[in-house]
Formats: structure tokens, sequence, C-alpha cells
């Protein structure tokens, strides 16, 4: 049976969720780079709204959110128990602390690098409404080594690429800022072996036709 397809691109933080679903689940797929200036046409035939990421499944399933290919990531192979299946409501518990993020912190995110990039005098008010949200999660690594346990779940992989973002847009600011515990969880996952392996470079797919594994044993 043929490899599911996954179309991305390296820095997106939706598909670096995506990957890293794949990758901490033991699936493998068919890793299709592309740019967004130049979409393949195998892309947009699966799904119109042309952007990624985008899975199709061996059976000729189109996923074209994030947030659903790492559920289906994890309900094909969860060795780590991602989802927290033993604890009622755990799932619920996690999807409700993501949507907050994806819905709210970043719109703010985005006007906060915005104000960066171009210089806007909102530079501190901006980045204030980021950290309503930082100060919740550096509440709950007071608590636990992870966003929701003692143990990494869906949360931490779904968040890691927002907060990546923001630790870059002011860097001096964010080694210095009151968020020691976020910068602990930061650091571990951006020092580990399973992110570089997610953030490998690899040649653009319409260029090269070449067809890269990526997952766990790849």
């Amino acid at each position: 049976m043929p490899l599911p397809v996954l179309y991305s691109l390296r820095n997106c933080p939706y598909a670096m969720r995506a990957r890293l679903a794949i990758y901490t689940s033991g699936q493998q797929v068919q890793l299709r780079d592309i740019v967004l200036s130049n979409k393949p046409p195998e892309m947009l035939s699966a799904s119109a709204k042309g952007t990624v990421p985008v899975l199709i499944t061996a059976d000729g399933l189109v996923i074209d959110e994030s947030l659903s290919i790492m559920q289906w990531a994890f309900s094909q192979t969860d060795p780590d128990d991602y989802l927290n299946k033993s604890m009622p409501n755990s799932l619920a518990d996690m999807l409700a602390v993501i949507t907050i993020f994806d819905n709210e912190f970043k719109g703010h995110l985005e006007k906060y690098r915005s104000s960066k990039r171009y210089h806007e005098p909102s530079l501190i008010q901006d980045r204030q409404q980021c950290e309503r949200y930082l100060t919740d999660l550096e509440s709950r690594l007071c608590l636990h080594p992870y966003l929701m346990s003692d143990k990494p779940s869906l949360t931490d992989l779904a968040l890691m690429p927002y907060i990546r973002q923001f630790a870059r847009v002011e860097r001096q600011w964010y080694l210095q800022s009151p968020y020691p515990n976020l910068r602990q969880w930061l650091n571990r996952y951006l020092q580990s072996r399973m992110f570089s392996k997610v953030m490998s470079q690899n040649p653009m797919w319409l260029d090269s036709k070449q067809q890269i594994v990526f997952g766990k044993d790849s």
C-alpha cells in the first residue's frame, strides 16, 4: 500500500505541528515540500484551500487542517499516549487549550511580529497581548514539566511552533522575560532529535519530484 502524502512548508507553524505529530506517532508519509508561490496542481485538486498542510491518506481521504492531521496520526498509532487516553475528558481539555491559541493567540502573535518588522509604536502593547496567554502556560509549567501533565501531549506539540515564533521576535527580551519554565520547555523541544528531523531541509517537490519518506524510522 502506498504511503500517505503530506504537502508541507518547512517553517509554517501549522505544517510543523503536523510533521511533529506524524514523527512522534511513528507514522511515515511521502513528504512534499512546496512554496506557496508555486503550488502543485495535485495539491490544489485535493484541497481547494491552497494552504499547507494537506494530507492525502493511503485510501484517498484528504485532511487539510493541521489539528485534524495531528489527531489522524495519533489515531493510527500513539505509542507514548500523546492523547492521554487513560484520562477522562483529557482530549476535550487539550483541544480547548489549543483552540484558544489558534483562535486568539495567533492573531496577537501576528500583530506582534508585524510590529517588530515594521517598527510600529505598538510593539510593547502587542507583546503584552501575547503575554496574557504565556502567563497561563508558565503557570502550568510551574506544576509539571509539560503543559497538561508530567508527560508530553497533543497540546505541547500543537503550541510549540507558536511559542518558537514568539521567542524569535525580540530575542533579547525573551531571554530575560519572566517565563523561565516556558523557556526550558521550548528549549527541550528545540534541542531534541525529533525537532532536527522535523525541520530537515529538503528539495522542493515540484523541482525534483523526489520521493522523500518522512517519519520516525526514515
